[in-house]
């Protein structure tokens, strides 16, 4: 499966690819997408979440969201799978 591109991002709304749904913040991974709710986990990544990331062999990119999305954009355009959490409001 691969990872949906992410067609807009205005703020507060982000639409992904293959979604009827339009989000406020979104998880997107290879063959899907849903809401974030950041209530569950916050809206920062922690230190310790990105160090057992790096430790499974996993690239992990931390931006601001409009350049997360462009980098996330270029990545699924060159095949990858690739996954992303996207918060449109900061």
């Amino acid at each position: 499966m691969s990872s949906p591109e992410i067609a807009s991002l205005s703020w507060g709304q982000v639409k992904v690819q293959g979604s009827t749904i339009t989000y406020k913040d979104c998880k997107v991974w290879p063959g899907g997408s849903r809401t974030w709710d950041w209530r569950e986990t916050g809206t920062e990544v922690l230190p310790s979440t990105v160090e057992y990331l790096k430790k499974q062999g996993i690239d992990v990119r931390v931006l601001q969201t409009e350049q997360a999305v462009k980098e996330y954009n270029a990545l699924v355009a060159q095949g990858v799978r690739v996954g992303g959490v996207f918060h449109s409001t900061c």
